[in-house]
């Protein structure tokens, strides 16, 4: 039997569940607040400038924030305004008086690994609670070991736990997927699904939660667990970084990291790019962000090799050299030494 207690004092307090508050009449709260709101209602025919309600929720500048640390994502970058523009419409109707119940907010964010998921969803807690949506708007990230205990009585303790951390933000479960698993009866995993089903449901005016993975291995979570499909709202695609996006990500991260590339360097880079995206395992951002840590120690290797003096344009400055020496151009590193050891 699931365990219907709430996960949390500050939850349940802020929830109500039916309970009165020490010292509180709860049928005078609820008239004085019905009053309050009541007052606050605009006449019928006020206007509600919405751009000035955009400006003072300052969520513009998570937009900013979005295009400044995502290269693309154009669709992904486009739904989250929709997301917003519904829930700054809410609030103008809210104005009015006119009922409108609480947008369901939870989502599925689907895509290869390096394509930002994580990133947006940091962004997607700072945008609700600037729309009022999140009281705190804290981010919780978790796998399902994360959730999941290993013997009987540990999963549901592990999983309220992690509940009561993100009550207030966002939970968002990596590889969401894991947590079913059809081969294992004796698996606890849908022991932590009937308990994320419950608050999902239950607590969903404190709490949002993204369950992430790649899209057609969530498509089969969802077929196998219908109740948890029918609780995502939107369902967001991120799509691979083309090889354009990808050298754009790259020079964001040199630059960042306060190197530069030489124009050759530069050019090498892209044929890296290109080799290591047809490769098994490539993780898009996750893995042009390795790559340049890799050229970085050659880099470092390299000068201090050179055991000589050197100047300020020599320590900024990534060569051709130390993006050829990775592995992906084994090929060609060994074309050079034939070529060498042939003269």
């Amino acid at each position: 039997m699931t365990d219907t207690r709430p996960l949390g004092g500050e939850a349940s307090a802020r929830m109500g569940f039916g309970m009165s508050r020490p010292g509180r009449d709860p049928a005078g709260a609820e008239a004085a607040e019905d009053a309050e709101r009541a007052a606050e209602t605009l006449p019928p025919d006020a206007r509600v400038d919405l751009a000035k309600e955009r400006a003072e929720t300052g969520i513009d500048e998570v937009f900013s924030s979005l295009d400044a640390d995502l290269v693309g994502l154009a669709p992904v970058k486009t739904r989250i305004r929709e997301i917003a523009a519904l829930l700054l419409v809410d609030r103008a109707r809210a104005q009015f008086g006119l009922s409108t119940s609480r947008p369901n907010l939870h989502m599925s964010f689907t895509g290869s690994p390096g394509t930002g998921k994580t990133t947006v969803a940091l962004r997607m807690a700072d945008m609700l609670h600037r729309l009022g949506y999140l009281r705190r708007g804290h981010l919780v990230s978790v796998t399902r070991d994360d959730l999941v205990g290993q013997y009987v009585g540990h999963t549901a303790p592990k999983t309220k736990e992690v509940l009561k951390r993100a009550m207030g933000g966002l939970l968002f479960i990596d590889e969401a997927y894991y947590l079913y698993r059809a081969d294992n009866e004796r698996d606890y995993g849908q022991e932590s699904i009937e308990i994320l089903l419950q608050v999902m449901e239950n607590q969903r005016e404190d709490l949002v939660v993204i369950l992430a993975g790649y899209k057609d291995r969530m498509d089969s979570f969802f077929v196998s667990n219908p109740g948890m499909g029918s609780r995502i709202a939107h369902h967001i695609d991120f799509p691979d970084y083309t090889l354009d996006e990808l050298e754009d990500i790259g020079k964001l991260m040199v630059a960042a990291e306060g190197y530069s590339f030489t124009s050759e360097a530069q050019e090498t880079f892209r044929e890296y790019l290109e080799r290591r995206k047809a490769q098994p395992r490539f993780a898009n951002a996750r893995s042009v962000r390795n790559a340049i840590e890799r050229a970085r120690l050659r880099h470092a290797s390299r000068l201090m090799v050179a055991d000589r003096p050197v100047n300020k344009e020599e320590l900024i400055t990534l060569a051709t050299e130390d993006i050829l020496g990775s592995r992906v151009f084994a090929d060609h590193n060994a074309d050079h030494n034939t070529e060498t050891d042939s003269r």
